[in-house]
This record gives C-alpha cells, structure tokens and sequence, in this order.
C-alpha cells in the first residue's frame, strides 16, 4: 500500500466520525448523560489521533502525485492549506476534550462547560474538515470538478454580467 491509497482510506475516519461525535456529544449534553459525554470525549481524542495518521499520509501523498500528469498543483496546495487549518483545529479540540475528562472527574461543572467548548470548536473543525475532503475530492476525482464547475450554470446563475 502506498501513502496515497492509506491518506484516502484514512480520510474519511474524521470527516464521517465528526459529524457522529458531534450528534453523540450534543445528545449526551442535552439529556445530561455523563457517560454518553465521557463516551463522546473520548471519540474526540481518538478523531484527532486518527487525524495525525490522515495527516502524515497526506504530506506523503502530496510528494507522489505532486508535478504528475493529471494533477493539479493548485488543487493540491489548496488542499494542503484547508487540511492544515482543519488539522489545527482537530487536534486542538482533542486536547480540550482530554482536559474536559480529566477535570471533568474532579470538577464536574467545569467539566460541562469544557464539554459544551469541546461541542463547539468540533463543529467549526467538522466544517473545516468537509472543506478539506472536498477539496482533496477535487484532486483525484475529475467529476467533482466538473459538478462544482457546472452547478452555478444548473441553478441559473451565470459568471457573466449582462448589461
């Protein structure tokens, strides 16, 4: 296996596992179930350790196909900048979740109130990291760049201004 096959395999434990955490953490913080919460924190440190695998598999990645045939180098230095940004926010809110648990046990109203910070940057970086994959999409899928190419004339719109 190359490090292109593993970051496009890896690529979508964040992306999908994002949006579950934050559907769990939101459920356990309405219904204020402590052990849904514990379970939703912990999901959020092992999504910022998989992201750390995405990541180095995607900094290999960029080196085998960069210059080749086929790919786009603006395509790819546009990914690499939305993954870099997406990455920094992971694997900060992993480290806010960490803390969350830990002082969570000794202080259990900090602890929600980390867990509801926690509940918020995810989604910021669930965001930035759709943002991400979608721009990685472009990179290897032709027909990702063709739809978003082509849906502004579907709805209508146009890039031209009549006078």
């Amino acid at each position: 296996m190359n490090p292109v096959y593993i970051h496009l395999v890896t690529s979508h434990i964040p992306v999908v596992g994002t949006g579950i955490v934050i559907l769990l953490l939101l459920i356990a913080l309405l219904q204020k179930s402590n052990e849904l919460r514990i379970i939703s924190l912990l999901l959020v440190i092992f999504l910022a350790l998989s992201t750390i695998v995405v990541h180095q598999t995607g900094e290999s990645a960029e080196e085998v196909v960069e210059g080749k045939a086929g790919f786009s180098d603006g395509l790819i230095q546009a990914h690499d900048v939305a993954a870099d940004l997406a990455f920094i926010f992971i694997e900060v809110v992993g480290v806010i979740a960490l803390i969350a648990l830990v002082v969570g046990s000794y202080y259990p109203r900090l602890g929600h109130w980390l867990s509801i910070l926690t509940l918020l940057i995810l989604i910021v970086a669930g965001v930035l990291l759709v943002r991400a994959a979608n721009m990685g999409g472009k990179i290897s899928h032709p027909e990702i760049q063709l739809y978003s190419r082509f849906l502004p004339m579907c709805m209508g719109k146009t890039t031209k201004t009549i006078t």
